[in-house]
């Protein structure tokens, strides 16, 4: 196959926030840096955020770092590590204002000051009542990062390679030497060679059949890191959010209920105040998406069925137009409703991994439970696990974790790069993934990749989502195992190589499939209820057996191999949950 060879400083994987908020980084240290993308970077699944960016500002009313580190630890349920939420916290004020400086256009109070909404799980005096934390956007608040930071890019003269879809991290003699990529315009091959690549490549809500995951996020940074040998983190742990339009996932911003929407079941009851009486609809995700269940499960869904109610009526048109444009006309579009009139329907939603590939606090990624980084290679966002989030995110978090995290990947990887020589690029890189492609592609015969993905969404949405026990993962690790099976045989009808779309939609599957898999293995591993992992059969959260990070690292043959770290505690220690 035709191929190049670039080189470069530093390779940035992705160009959501974390992977724009690095570049920016790095472009100021007068590095030259690439950012690959698989999509046009104003297209990536950070412009799908919504409500808002936490930071405790208190513009609004009295906030403090301390109680937002308490409250992130609470909503990880205790399973975050506190040394990296410290930062979070602390660090996420400069690193609004930061984004203020760029040019970003948040929504303002009356004197001029950034304004701040209500979001779940956010409090006041360690859980003593809600509190206005988020800073926003009206409800487009990722989008306008994603829009900030790419013209920060832009501004430092960033190169992106666009619409490049990276298959393969090198790594020789230990260190990582680069990256090979497929370029969908010409179905050429490029060999990035570098001494530092970072992979911000985002989620992989598509294992999924209900998600408000674009089709983009097939997890594709984390299966090839653990293809490499790379353990994967806490895969078990997987959030749904709890309002997504019913049968579609299209979400409906956490930012509705933060400016006073309220969830009513077939009996027209808030029926949050069951389950969390103090903060009630702006309790975890993972406590209202259960409870969402939870009333379904007990015949109270709208009309017997499996979904309940949104209530924006008594908010007023003014407020759905001016701080929920975009949720009103997601209503509109895709329901044909009327908020400020109708009750709008809608359903748990696959919406964010808390797992992925493990760094510590400088976004190195690391090998093993004693933090050993593997040097040269580095991620950020929802592809990395720092650990900030835990077994549950609150909502507004994924957005500081791009800006925070981001910030301080870029800053190491600057200093590495300057101290490091670097690896030889290997001779031999491409021609490795030149030839596992090409397979794929000449194979006329065999299984639909679009019917192995159905049936991937399928079984992981009804064994391994919300609710799950021993037998409804063991069903689905069994289901996944077959899945890879039938992908051994998987047919590409296109022969072309420019654009050629289903190529690239069947790397995908694969990617998915190897993610599936880490998840379903981890989450039968786990036998405990925690935060968005909950076991039926073992409903109780058990901190004597189970406070600690799960290590899954790739077998031959599913025979995987598990590890544990443990969880880094600091100031809180665990408590029970309550909302």
């Amino acid at each position: 196959m035709p191929s190049t060879v670039h080189a470069f400083d530093a390779v940035v994987v992705g160009a959501g926030g974390a992977g724009l908020r690095a570049a920016v980084e790095l472009s100021r240290q007068g590095l030259r840096i690439a950012v690959i993308s698989k999509l046009y970077p104003t297209r990536s699944h950070t412009g799908a955020a919504q409500g808002g960016i936490a930071a405790p500002l208190g513009n609004v009313e009295e906030d403090r770092w301390e109680w937002y580190a308490f409250d992130t630890v609470k909503g990880s349920d205790y399973l975050g590590d506190q040394d990296a939420i410290e930062i979070l916290a602390r660090e996420s004020v400069d690193a609004i204002i930061e984004l203020e400086h760029m040019g970003f256009p948040f929504n303002r109070t009356p004197d001029g000051r950034i304004d701040q909404r209500r979001f779940g799980g956010h409090t006041r005096e360690y859980g003593q009542g809600p509190v206005r934390r988020a800073c926003y956007a009206a409800d487009r608040t990722g989008h306008m990062i994603l829009q900030t930071l790419f013209q920060q890019c832009v501004k430092h003269e960033v190169r992106f390679f666009n619409e490049f879809q990276v298959l393969d991290l090198v790594v020789r003699d230990g260190r990582v030497a680069g990256v090979v990529a497929y370029e969908l315009a010409t179905g050429e091959l490029h060999g990035f060679s570098a001494r530092a690549v970072l992979f911000a490549t985002g989620g992989y809500g598509r294992v999924f059949k209900i998600t408000s995951n674009a089709h983009s996020l097939t997890g594709d940074g984390l299966a090839i890191a653990w293809r490499r040998g790379v353990p994967l983190e806490d895969m078990e742990f997987y959030q749904f959010h709890p309002t997504g339009i019913y049968k579609m996932g299209i979400l409906l911003s956490e930012a509705a209920r933060g400016e006073g929407a309220i969830l009513r079941n077939d009996k027209g009851e808030r029926f949050m105040e069951r389950y969390a009486p103090t903060l009630k609809d702006l309790a975890a995700r993972d406590v209202v998406s259960r409870a969402i269940h939870q009333e379904i499960r007990e015949g109270r869904g709208i009309g017997g069925r499996d979904f309940v109610h949104l209530d924006f009526r008594h908010l007023g048109r003014e407020v759905l137009e001016k701080k929920l444009p975009d949720v009103t006309e997601f209503v509109q579009t895709y329901l044909g409703l009327d908020p400020a009139e109708e009750l709008v329907p809608i359903q748990p939603t696959a919406h964010y991994g808390m797992g992925g590939i493990p760094t510590d606090v400088d976004g190195r990624v690391v090998l093993d439970e004693r933090n050993t980084p593997l040097p040269g290679f580095y991620a950020a966002g929802e592809a990395a696990c720092v650990s900030v989030h835990g077994a549950n995110r609150l909502g507004t978090n994924s957005l500081v974790d791009l800006v925070v995290f981001g910030r301080r990947a870029g800053r190491h990887m600057a200093a590495f790069v300057r101290e490091s020589d670097g690896v030889p690029w290997p001779s031999d890189a491409i021609a490795e993934a030149a030839d596992r492609l090409e397979s794929l592609r000449r194979r006329r015969e065999g299984q639909s990749a679009a019917e192995i993905r159905e049936a991937l969404q399928t079984t992981m949405m009804r064994h391994a989502s919300v609710f799950r026990t021993k037998e409804s993962l063991e069903r689905a690790r069994q289901d996944v195992a077959e899945l890879k099976e039938r992908y051994q045989r998987v047919r590409v009808s296109d022969p072309s190589r420019r654009y050629n779309t289903e190529l690239l939609e069947t790397l995908e599957l694969g990617y998915l499939l190897d993610v599936a898999e880490a998840v379903v293995v981890s989450a039968l591993n786990r036998t405990e209820s925690r935060g968005a992992h909950w076991r039926e059969d073992h409903p109780r959260r058990d901190d004597t057996a189970w406070l600690k990070h799960t290590l899954l690292y790739r077998g031959e043959d599913g025979d995987h191999r598990i590890a544990y770290k443990p969880v880094v505690i600091t100031h809180f220690q665990p408590q029970e949950r309550k909302y």
